[in-house]
């Protein structure tokens, strides 16, 4: 079980934090492990190499560093890490340049076409920025509807046809009322035709609701019968609801020099990523979220086989919902100070325009 960050801050006197934080930023910079004669060096108080051991003794026996391979220096554990990133980091802003770069990506985007280039551009953008590979999950959006009819299947029920703004089409079976004549059926669907356009099935069902009396003047029983029943089919999860998922940059994460285990492992987090297991229960983290979420290592079962570190943040839609994620995948070395805030601030301002669309 990981201490939290406050037992460790207890536990360490100033010497020791400082210490510590040299490890972190070393291996943060090179990957690469550091001695205790280098950090004597580096440390701006001086101490002898045996005091800097002792104390990096301290540190392997608390599960803060280890050593990669025998005879080596230290670098941070992922508990280590874990540590560093909730007490010690200090997060930097995002500098004017790159807020500029970020805010012209998607300047003017807001139709339903754009917002899905918008969140591919978004994906290659944290890859560049990041040098590790930009990810973005977006749950399924509602569909927006040019038209809706209900074509008879049978005595008991009808297939209700979506025809979406985009040009997807939908279809799904809704239950018919029990003696429902043709002509019902087929005012149901002139009806609906033209209350559901330009709207979500949810919009269309709450725009229906604040007009009953005008409804109940309009249409038959069984006909009213048919239209609430069959936008409240219509509004439940139809099992395709499986979250789109944009990874840009994957080769940052590829190199020649990896050893087979650890090619196999990135291999498959992308094999996983595509078949989006666990994607559901990330966007479902991502609702309960403040802000940037940072997994390290094995921390998120999506991502533990590769060892990677993954940052993340929501972004929300017009009603202050969250309706997807976006960051950064990459090594668990990752420049967390720098990527914090660029991951934070994008996730803004593509929330301001999912507000646009």
């Amino acid at each position: 079980m990981v201490k939290p960050p406050e037992d460790f801050l207890v536990v360490l006197n100033t010497r020791s934090q400082d210490i510590f934080r040299k490890i972190v930023e070393r291996y943060l910079d090179t990957g690469m492990p550091v001695g205790s004669r280098d950090l004597s060096r580096m440390l701006q108080v001086g101490l002898s190499p045996a005091s800097v051991r002792n104390v990096m003794a301290d540190l392997e026996d608390l599960g803060l560093i280890a050593a990669p391979y025998t005879s080596a220096g230290r670098a941070p554990t992922q508990e280590g890490l874990r540590f560093f990133v909730d007490a010690m980091l200090e997060v930097g802003t995002v500098d004017e340049r790159e807020r500029s770069q970020i805010s012209q990506h998607f300047q003017g985007s807001g139709s339903q076409g754009q917002v899905e280039n918008a969140l591919t551009e978004a994906s290659s953008l944290l890859s560049g920025l990041s040098q590790g590979a930009g990810v973005v999950i977006a749950a399924k959006s509602d569909m927006v509807l040019k038209h809706l009819e209900f074509v008879r299947l049978d005595t008991q029920q009808a297939m209700a046809v979506m025809v979406g703004q985009d040009g997807q089409v939908e279809n799904r079976i809704v239950p018919l009322p029990p003696g429902l004549t043709a002509s019902a059926l087929q005012q149901a669907s002139n009806y609906l035709a033209h209350h559901v356009v330009g709207r979500t099935i949810a919009e269309a069902r709450k725009a229906l609701s604040a007009q009953r009396a005008e409804q109940r003047a309009e249409l038959d029983e069984l006909t009213q019968k048919l239209v609430d029943e069959g936008l409240a089919t219509l509004a439940q999860p139809s099992g395709s609801e499986q979250p789109t998922i944009i990874v840009r940059g994957r080769a940052n994460l590829i190199n020649d020099t990896m050893a087979s285990d650890d090619l196999a492992r990135m291999r498959q987090l992308f094999d996983e990523l595509e078949s989006k297991d666990g994607l559901l229960e990330l966007l479902g983290d991502a609702e309960t979220a403040q802000g940037v979420r940072i997994f390290i290592g094995s921390e998120n079962k999506l991502f533990s086989l590769s060892g990677s570190s993954v940052i993340l943040s929501p972004y929300k839609d017009a009603n202050d919902k969250v309706v997807g994620v976006l960051g950064v995948i990459g090594p668990t070395r990752l420049n967390y100070a720098r990527i914090v805030p660029v991951v934070d601030y994008t996730a803004h301002v593509i929330s301001a325009m999912m507000a646009r669309k």
